[in-house]
C-alpha cells in the first residue's frame, strides 16, 4: 500500500483547500480521461435513468459529473481545490458540456448551494483533513426535491495501489452508519445500503478485489 512520497508535501493540518490543492498540483492526472464510478454508474442506471439536477460534493477528477452531463444531467460539481475546478471546466468546454456541467470551487463546511437538485451525489468523499463530511452532504441533501435521490458511495476497504498519509489502516464507517449519519430529516426509502465487492484495475494495469458501501435514498 504506497503512501504519499516526501515531495508531496501534505499536510493534514492544512484546510481543506490548502490540502487537497496541494495534492492536485502535485499529483499528474490519469493519461487517459476520467471514467465515472462503475457504482454510480449501476445505480443510475437501476434507479434514476431521467435526467435532472444533480450536485456532485467533492468530484476530484471530475469523471462522475462530466459522465452524469454527457447523459442529459444539469451538474453543479462542487470542490475545495481550484485546480480540480478549473480542469473540470475545460474538459467540459472540449467535451461540448459547459452548458450541462458547471464546477465551482466550494468549501462543503460553508453554506449549501441552492437547490433543488433531483439527485446529490458523494463518491470517496474521504479526508485527512478534519470537516464534518456527514453534516455537509446531509445539508445538502436536505436540498433534495420530492422523488429525487441521495447517491452515497464510500470506501469500505483501500486497493493497494491507493496513497495515505500513514501506515495506519484506515477504518471506514459500516454502509448503516453511513445512512443514518447521512439521511436529512423526512421521508426516505433506502433502495441500496450495502457492502459490494469488485474487481478493480491501478494504474500500472494491476488487479485487486476491493469493496465499496454504495448507499441510495429516495426522498419520498
Amino acid at each position: 500500500m504506497s503512501t504519499p512520497g516526501p515531495d508531496l508535501n501534505l499536510d493534514p493540518t492544512a484546510s481543506s483547500s490548502e490540502f487537497w490543492e496541494s495534492l492536485y498540483q502535485s499529483v499528474p492526472p490519469p493519461p487517459t480521461a476520467p471514467r465515472p464510478n462503475v457504482r454510480l454508474e449501476e445505480l443510475i442506471h437501476e434507479f434514476a435513468p431521467a435526467p435532472g439536477r444533480a450536485c456532485d460534493l467533492g468530484f476530484g477528477r471530475g469523471g462522475d459529473a462530466l459522465w452524469l452531463a454527457s447523459t442529459g444531467w444539469q451538474v453543479t460539481a462542487l470542490d475545495v481545490a481550484a485546480t480540480a475546478v478549473a480542469a473540470v471546466n475545460t474538459a467540459a468546454d472540449e467535451r461540448d458540456l459547459s452548458d450541462r456541467v458547471r464546477a465551482e470551487q466550494h468549501d462543503l463546511a460553508a453554506l449549501p448551494p441552492e437547490g433543488p437538485f433531483d439527485l446529490v451525489y458523494a463518491c470517496y468523499l474521504h479526508s485527512p483533513v478534519a470537516f464534518d463530511r456527514d453534516d455537509a452532504i446531509r445539508r445538502v441533501a436536505e436540498r433534495i426535491a420530492t422523488g429525487g435521490w441521495l447517491i452515497v458511495i464510500d470506501h469500505a476497504s483501500v486497493a493497494p495501489w491507493s496513497w495515505r498519509l500513514n501506515d495506519d489502516e484506515p477504518r471506514f464507517p459500516s454502509p448503516d452508519e453511513t445512512r443514518e449519519a447521512v439521511t436529512p430529516s423526512g421521508h426516505w426509502n433506502t433502495e441500496r445500503c450495502e457492502r459490494a465487492e469488485r474487481l478493480a484495475t491501478g494504474p500500472d494495469q494491476q488487479t485487486a478485489t476491493v469493496a465499496d458501501n454504495p448507499i441510495a435514498l429516495r426522498r419520498s
